[in-house]
């Protein structure tokens, strides 16, 4: 690309108050004939030139990213181009980059939409995950509420329904409970308005197409809601911030829960615990099983205590404990001696080890239950329960949920996950 001898003056506007620019934008409009404003703001952004009546200028008014470049590149002089908030941030900055040589463009950013947003929900923002879906495809945006992320900046597209189609994909991936969701129109503005959104409610009528969509985490849990017998949402639960995977997906949590035939009365070890909620789903349906919560990670209890108080149920005991400790410490307690067993996050060599430890303390009836993610792993530990004389059954749950798009629905596949259940005999 040639450069030539003028510049393309890229300036960022948060308001339509003229007295708000710096010193140095404020003389470059009064300086500089030609000026290129989007439609949308055009009327409003005239009035300022329209005060001096020794003010002359050229003014475009521009509809598109194809006829602003033609007029940039016919202009020979200098030129400002009037843009929203920072133009390198999902502006025009792109676009001019991809056209003329950078040594014809200044840059002169305001603050973006979503500093202007964080700054009126008092918010940190500095780990705000932000997304554009204007004129792009969802992927991006519903990977991002898979994983949790805390905070969600969306720039949304204003002659689609973007709105509806986020909510439908929060309560699709039964994470409505998680997010609070914030319409922010026309941030800056005078016509400025910030509204929290239910995922019950109607959508609200005649939304700015300045507009942009904030999820944030909900800081409040609220204890009163109610939850089914079985089968409790994801969302319900309390995870790792860094680690939002580590809490087994209901649909896994249902068939490893059914393959417990869960006694009345007993004791259950959830091993490799993570958020604890099989162990406590189990005692939702089962009041009177003793449940030990086991898993050596840092914090695991608080996040454990924390679920079991949010579905009103009461472990017998949550331990931070390596499990191997644990047995050495309560396996000659014949109270404590498990009926059930759920074997979650630990090595191979740690799953045998416990199987193997175990195992001769249980008796006829008495159920081990492992979610699996290898066929190699599953067939080593297959063999080893058939020496010990155990019933096997496995299961691969392989599940795939609907998701929102544009166009319907597309199924979005979750891991497929190995279930073996193991009965003893005798």
């Amino acid at each position: 690309m040639k450069v030539k001898n003028r510049k393309i003056h890229v300036v960022g506007i948060n308001s339509y108050d003229f007295e708000e620019l710096s010193s140095s934008v404020k003389s470059l409009l009064r300086n500089i004939e030609n000026i290129a404003i989007p439609q949308s703001y055009f009327d409003q952004i005239n009035i300022w030139f329209n005060k001096s009546e020794n003010c002359k200028k050229k003014l475009f008014s521009s509809g598109s990213n194809n006829d602003l470049i033609k007029w940039l590149e016919n202009n020979k002089s200098d030129v400002v181009l009037i843009s929203r908030g920072d133009p390198l941030w999902f502006g025009i900055g792109r676009v001019l980059l991809d056209h003329f040589p950078k040594e014809e463009l200044l840059f002169y950013p305001s603050m973006t939409c979503v500093q202007l947003a964080f700054r009126k929900l008092k918010k940190p923002w500095q780990s705000v995950k932000c997304i554009s879906i204007h004129g792009r495809e969802t992927d991006e945006l519903i990977k991002a509420i898979k994983s949790r992320a805390h905070n969600l900046a969306i720039i949304p597209d204003p002659k689609k329904n973007n709105l509806e189609l986020i909510r439908r994909n929060l309560l699709e991936l039964q994470l409505d409970n998680f997010y609070e969701i914030w319409i922010c129109e026309e941030l800056g503005f005078k016509g400025e308005k910030l509204t929290a959104l239910k995922t019950n409610e109607e959508l609200p009528k005649d939304i700015s197409d300045l507009h942009i969509i904030i999820l944030t985490k909900k800081e409040v849990f609220n204890y009163k809601d109610t939850y089914p017998l079985f089968g409790i949402d994801d969302s319900l639960f309390k995870t790792f911030n860094d680690r939002p995977n580590l809490l087994t997906k209901k649909e896994i949590r249902i068939q490893i829960l059914a393959d417990l035939e869960l006694p009345e009365n007993g004791v259950i070890w959830d091993i490799g615990a993570g958020s604890g909620t099989i162990g406590l789903e189990a005692l939702k349906l089962r009041p009177q099983l003793k449940l030990y919560s086991i898993d050596k990670r840092f914090g695991t209890k608080e996040i454990i205590s924390e679920n079991a108080r949010r579905i009103d149920v009461k472990p017998e005991q949550i331990q931070e404990k390596d499990i191997k400790e644990f047995i050495e410490i309560n396996l000659s307690d014949t109270f404590k001696i498990p009926n059930r067993v759920v074997i979650g996050g630990c090595n191979k060599e740690t799953k045998i080890y416990i199987i193997k430890k175990l195992s001769n303390n249980m008796v006829k009836g008495d159920i081990f239950v492992l979610p699996l993610i290898t066929l190699e792993i599953l067939q080593e530990i297959k063999s080893i329960f058939i020496e010990l004389n155990f019933q096997i059954n496995i299961t691969l749950v392989q599940i795939q949920k609907g998701l929102s798009i544009a166009e319907g629905t597309r199924f979005e596949p979750n891991n497929p996950v190995f279930i073996i259940k193991a009965k003893k005999i005798n």
